[in-house]
């Protein structure tokens, strides 16, 4: 399919527009959480898309305060665990991984939206998935921890709105020759922003947030998806018909809804895979851990995910 930029011819290669995909089987991605160098996660790639893994995740804290008075909800001691602090930047790290993988989603999970600038997060979200062929996969967050939040210029209980002006502001550059936009948080004139995503109309948006109706509202109002955390699959099936009635009743239709459910692989068994399938679900992801024991490294852990792949496939 041919795109045109600048006035150029460009050939844009079919299967990597997830957009128009044309089977909904289930599909298993992997998530990097521990502390790691970009070189490792370059390993990691290159061994995941062998093993017959669809996508790569990698998160973002782009500071973590020494001070944090605030206790940090997603940590059972209310701390925020020190390798947070050592995240190299989510879109340098997937430009890595995009050099050395062909197949491969190249996934934030999550990028904290409200702590980045729009328009220069557009042109960057933009340049990657040229680079990569489509193989963009955007998860979106508010961000749980508030230091943070407001460090970067963002008052934390306003995260939300400000997280979906930044997605409409970014879609409008991705999708306009003259771009503009005016709300409370981001405001610009019209102007132009290349290169435009290879995807069409613009690589997916994920929200990644735990069920709820607010967050059910706005993956029906903005996004494309949704990233849940460890929910049943009679939890995914019930929130994402609710979903789709919401989109009707906001004028849009979520035809190609992708829903990644983060969960472990405990208990993952092929009849347990066939029902977040029949649910809707179409993707799993299993966060990848080093240091489960005596000299066990990341890509240990990889190989020991590898059978849940193999479950997927054979469906």
């Amino acid at each position: 399919m041919a795109r045109h930029h600048n006035g150029q011819h460009i050939e844009v290669e079919p299967e990597r527009r997830v957009r128009v995909a044309k089977e909904r089987s289930m599909h298993i991605g992997v998530a990097v959480t521990e502390r790691y160098q970009m070189t490792e996660v370059m390993q990691i790639a290159q061994r995941a898309e062998a093993l017959g893994f669809d996508s790569l995740w990698v998160p973002e804290h782009p500071i973590i305060p020494v001070h944090i008075p605030t206790p940090f909800p997603n940590s059972p001691d209310g701390r925020v665990p020190e390798a947070y602090a050592h995240w190299p930047d989510p879109f340098v790290t997937l430009t890595a991984v995009a050099t050395v993988t062909s197949r491969l989603k190249l996934a934030t999970g999550i990028c904290l939206v409200p702590e980045r600038e729009p328009l220069v997060t557009a042109k960057v979200v933009a340049s990657l998935d040229v680079l990569s062929h489509g193989r963009v996969l955007l998860g979106v967050g508010g961000g749980a921890l508030r230091e943070e939040t407001e460090i970067l210029g963002t008052p934390f209980g306003r995260r939300w709105q400000r997280l979906r002006e930044h997605v409409e502001a970014m879609k409008a550059l991705w999708t306009q020759e003259e771009a503009s936009y005016q709300g409370e948080f981001v405001r610009f004139p019209a102007v132009k922003s290349y290169p435009k995503p290879s995807q069409q109309p613009h690589p997916p948006v994920l929200l990644g947030a735990q069920r709820g109706p607010r967050v059910l509202a706005r993956v029906a109002r903005y996004c494309e998806g949704w990233m849940p955390f460890g929910i049943a699959p009679d939890e995914a099936r019930e929130a994402i018909t609710r979903i789709h009635h919401l989109a009707r009743d906001a004028g849009r239709r979520l035809e190609m809804l992708d829903v990644t459910v983060i969960t472990t692989p405990d208990g993952l068994t092929r009849e347990l895979l066939r029902r977040y399938q029949d649910a809707g679900v179409h993707r799993l992801v299993l966060p990848l851990r080093a240091g489960a024991g005596a000299g066990v490294t990341s890509l240990d852990h990889l190989a020991h995910l590898a059978p849940v792949v193999e479950q997927a496939q054979q469906g």
